[in-house]
């Protein structure tokens, strides 16, 4: 950290108390371009697999895997997505064979929502491209810079996770 925008709490690993327009901006813009930059990297690769499945659908995908069998309710709970928004992308991922709808066993009535064979292998090919994709783009970076760019990300993610949900 550069002494001309690093602050003393920022140094002994203290949170900011004050707000750092300057900096706050920054963030701002970073996070802006990367979600732009993100979308544009994986439209312009010329590897298929990038555009095997649309981002809503390979954050499902990743969540079956990785928890199981759900309903759409905990989908959306889990994802932060309204539970309409999860019902419109389900069905339109049930028509082309990603997953599928199973009895909810604790309730009859209620349906699961689980992953399918050709579903994980899309998602497993999205994944495989994008760490590829990642391993290049970082190609010069340490592995100690990998490091702390995963664990800030995540705790990026975990904030706005937070912050969303005490909405």
């Amino acid at each position: 950290m550069s002494a001309d925008t690093g602050t003393a709490a920022e140094h002994d690993g203290t949170p900011a108390s004050g707000i750092d327009d300057v900096t706050l901006g920054r963030i701002e813009t970073e996070v802006a371009l990367l979600m732009r930059l993100g979308e544009a990297t994986r439209r312009r690769t010329p590897t298929a697999e990038h555009r095997l499945l649309d981002r809503a659908a390979y954050v499902i995908l990743r969540q079956l895997d990785a928890a199981g069998p759900q309903n759409v309710s905990a989908l959306a709970e889990v994802l932060n997505l309204d539970g309409s928004t999860v019902t419109r992308q389900v069905s339109a991922m049930q028509r082309d064979g990603l997953i599928v709808r199973e009895p909810d066993p604790s309730d009859g009535r209620g349906t699961m929502i689980a992953p399918t064979p050709a579903g994980l292998c899309r998602m497993a090919a999205v994944r495989a491209a994008r760490i590829r994709l990642y391993d290049d783009v970082l190609a010069d970076w340490t592995t100690v810079d990998r490091r702390d760019l995963a664990q800030a990300l995540h705790r990026l993610n975990q904030a706005l996770d937070a912050h969303t949900r005490n909405r």
